[in-house]
C-alpha cells in the first residue's frame, strides 16, 4: 500500500525522515510508522491514538541554550526543567525555541519533530525517564505520524547524552 491514507508504512513518513532512516540503515522502520487521521501533535493526543501510556511518548523539544539550538528528548508525561537543562549544558540561559527556529533547525514543524533526521546537527539530551519502557513512540516528521523504537536504540541513534532534566515533583 502506498496511498496517503495508509495507516502503516512509507506514505506515513515525512520524506526527509524516511531518507534519514535509510541513511542510518533503519529503512525497515518505515513499515512500522503509524499514521492517524487526527493529529498526534501533543503527547496526550499521540498516547490516546496509539493506546499507550503518556510516558511512552518521546517528545522532541527544541530549546535555545545561549542562543544555540539543542534538542531535548523527554517522556510525554513529564515537563522539561530549564534550569536542569542549563546545568547539564553549562549554559548561561536556556529558553524554548520559537517555531521558526524549530523549523529552520530541524526541517519539521512543532508537533511532528522526530528525535533524529534533522536538517542541522544539534546537541541532544535525552531524559533517563525514557528508559523506563520497552518501547517508546516518537513523531515521524508529521503531526499525524509516529514510530516505535526501543529507548536505548532511540537514544543511541539520536546521539543523545542521558541526563535528568525533567521537572521534579514537589
Amino acid at each position: 500500500m502506498t496511498t496517503t491514507d495508509d495507516t502503516f508504512g512509507a506514505s506515513a513518513v515525512h520524506p526527509r525522515f524516511a531518507e534519514a532512516l535509510r541513511a542510518l540503515g533503519l529503512g525497515d522502520l518505515t513499515a512500522e510508522v503509524r499514521r492517524f487521521p487526527e493529529a498526534t501533535r501533543t503527547a496526550t493526543e499521540a498516547a490516546a491514538a496509539i493506546g499507550c501510556e503518556l510516558s511512552q511518548i518521546c517528545k522532541s523539544l527544541i530549546f535555545a541554550a545561549d542562543g544555540v539550538p539543542v534538542l531535548v528528548l523527554m517522556d510525554g508525561a513529564s515537563r522539561v526543567d530549564l534550569e536542569r537543562v542549563r546545568e547539564a549544558l553549562g549554559a548561561q540561559k536556556v529558553t524554548r525555541a520559537k517555531a521558526d527556529v524549530v523549523r529552520e533547525t530541524t526541517g519539521y514543524a512543532i508537533g511532528g519533530v522526530p528525535p533524529f533526521g534533522h536538517r542541522e546537527r544539534t546537541r541532544v539530551l535525552a531524559d533517563r525517564s525514557l528508559l523506563a519502557h520497552e518501547v517508546v513512540w516518537a513523531a515521524a516528521g508529521t503531526p499525524y505520524s509516529v514510530f516505535p523504537m526501543e529507548p536505548k536504540e532511540l537514544v543511541a541513534t539520536a546521539g543523545a547524552t542521558l541526563v535528568d532534566v525533567r521537572e521534579r515533583s514537589e
